[in-house]
């Protein structure tokens, strides 16, 4: 028995990203049309067998599977709102960056328009597309993420997880606030060994190895947090984690605080409060509750967060 013809795509927004999602597509097969504000950006894929349209209605109704691939929400709603009715009975894929909120005022948007819609969002840089280590996580109605499926797969692993269409750009953004506060914290180090001449290159043969070593902890500290249980044993107390010796070594050095001040201002909220010899990962608490009263949080420590999971 023959195979099923390869679902036709259209992607909407042809910068980096959208162009290497557009490029992915095309290579597998896929009927590909793609449109960008600004036209030029379309040549290459269209050389290479991609059709470009002129307009947005055009390429809507071009494919069974649109892909939008924009600035942020309100640019995805400027695109899309006046072709709605193009859009009726498709599958939209949302990739563009945006908060769990805005995710989940599309979707509804898209359901008053009879238009089914998944959520993305892209855990790779454009050159990671349609090979190892890309990831894109999912959420939205499962039914139709399996039949955008043979599409998404072409960009590398895809998540899905779960029906409500905030939780991919949730996650999404949660691993950058990870990524990105690391990547400060590093180039904090690597200021801090600059006054004394060493270079960022060599400091980093130092830090990866030791930032890769650390982060088998997380699994330890993802306990502590779910079960609110900071008293617990092994736990490195919040008066020795106090990071005022790197404040101190990094103003003596005329280097900007805002990163470890940041730390710092978490640690001090629950020292305050009483909590000193409560283990380090109390400072969730702080980031939990802001602008309260660090104590107010005690009378939930018994009450564990429930872990969910993903499909």
């Amino acid at each position: 028995m023959p195979s099923p013809p390869a679902p036709s795509v259209t992607v909407l927004g042809l910068g980096a990203m959208g162009s290497a999602l557009a490029a992915a597509t095309l290579a597998a097969g896929h009927p590909t049309t793609v449109w960008n504000r600004t036209p030029g950006r379309a040549e290459a894929l269209a050389a290479a067998g991609a059709r470009a349209a002129t307009t947005v209605r055009e390429a809507a109704v071009a494919a069974e599977i649109v892909v939008v691939c924009l600035l942020d929400h309100a640019s995805v709603l400027e695109v899309l709102d006046p072709v709605a009715d193009a859009l009726a009975d498709r599958t939209l894929v949302d990739v563009t960056t945006t908060t769990p909120e805005e995710s989940r005022a599309l979707a509804t948007w898209a359901a008053e328009h009879g238009i089914d819609h998944v959520d993305g969002g892209i855990m790779a840089v454009p050159s990671m597309i349609g090979g190892p280590g890309a990831e894109v996580l999912y959420s939205g109605p499962r039914d139709a993420f399996d039949t955008a499926r043979p599409v998404l797969d072409r960009w590398g692993q895809s998540s899905w997880l779960g029906d409500d269409p905030g939780l991919a750009p949730l996650y999404d953004l949660a691993l950058l606030a990870s990524m990105y506060a690391m990547f400060a914290g590093f180039f904090h180090g690597a200021a801090m060994v600059g006054t004394a001449g060493v270079s960022a290159t060599d400091f980093a043969r130092r830090a990866a190895p030791w930032l890769a070593a650390m982060t088998s902890e997380l699994a330890d500290y993802a306990d502590v947090v779910d079960r609110r249980d900071y008293g617990g044993p092994g736990q490195q107390s919040l008066e020795f984690s106090d990071p005022s010796d790197i404040l101190r070594a990094s103003e003596e050095a005329g280097l900007a605080t805002d990163v470890v001040a940041a730390v710092r201002a978490l640690v001090r909220r629950q020292v305050d409060a009483g909590y000193g010899a409560d283990g380090f990962a109390r400072i969730v608490e702080s980031i939990r509750n802001p602008g309260h009263d660090a104590g107010a949080v005690r009378a939930d420590a018994e009450q564990p967060i429930v872990a969910g999971g993903t499909s």
